[in-house]
C-alpha cells in the first residue's frame, strides 16, 4: 500500500512539474484608441489655434504674446522694466476670472474673489498656473488658453463643458517672495 501510495504520489509530481503556459490575455488592445485619440487631438488644438488667430487678426489694438507653454497673451497694464516674476513657493494673491473667447462670462473675478495661491504648490487650471509665472506685482493681461490648457475633455463639471477654450484677465495684486531662510533649509 505505501509503495502504491509513493508510486502514485510520483506520478502526480512528475506530471506538475511540466513547463508552465502562457497564459494570453481574453482581448488585445491594438493601441488604435490612443492613436485615434491623439490624432483628434492635435486636429481640435489645430482648430483652436487657427480661431484664435482669426481673432488676434481681427484685434488691431493688442500686440500679443506667445508664452511657452502655448497660452497667447497681451497686457492690460504692465510694469515697466523687468522685475520679479513669481516662482516657485511664493505667495501670490491676485484676481481672474473666466470667459469664452467670444467674452461670454462663465466665472466672473467677483465670484472668484481673491486667491491667496502658493506657486506650483496649489491647484489651478494648467494654463493659468503657467500665467501666473509670467507676470509682475501689478500686472494684469488676458490670457487665450486653448482646451488643452484649460479644462480639457473634461471641463469642470459645472459650468465649462468638455473641449472648451477660454480667455482669462489675470491681475497679481501681491507676491509675497519666499525668505531666504526657508529656501536654505533642506
Amino acid at each position: 500500500m505505501k509503495t502504491r501510495f509513493a508510486v502514485i504520489a510520483l506520478l502526480l509530481l512528475a506530471l506538475g512539474c511540466g513547463e508552465p503556459e502562457v497564459r494570453w490575455p481574453v482581448s488585445r488592445q491594438g493601441g488604435s484608441f490612443l492613436k485615434l485619440s491623439a490624432e483628434r487631438n492635435k486636429r481640435l488644438l489645430e482648430q483652436e489655434q487657427a480661431l484664435l488667430d482669426r481673432i488676434i487678426e481681427a484685434d488691431s489694438q493688442h500686440t500679443y504674446l506667445t508664452s511657452q507653454s502655448g497660452s497667447r497673451y497681451y497686457y492690460l497694464q504692465q510694469a515697466p522694466g523687468d522685475g520679479y516674476t513669481p516662482q516657485p513657493d511664493d505667495l501670490v494673491t491676485l484676481t481672474y476670472d473666466i470667459r469664452t473667447w467670444d467674452n461670454d462670462t462663465i466665472y466672473p473675478e467677483t465670484e472668484i474673489g481673491l486667491v491667496r495661491y502658493k506657486v506650483d504648490k496649489q491647484e489651478l487650471f494648467p494654463g493659468l498656473r503657467n500665467s501666473v509665472k509670467l507676470l509682475q506685482e501689478g500686472e494684469s493681461a488676458v490670457f487665450f488658453f486653448p482646451s488643452s490648457l484649460a479644462f480639457g475633455y473634461h471641463g469642470d463639471q459645472e459650468r465649462i463643458g468638455p473641449n472648451l477654450p477660454v480667455q482669462s484677465t489675470l491681475t497679481i495684486v501681491k507676491i509675497e517672495k519666499q525668505s531666504d531662510s526657508e529656501s536654505s533649509n533642506p
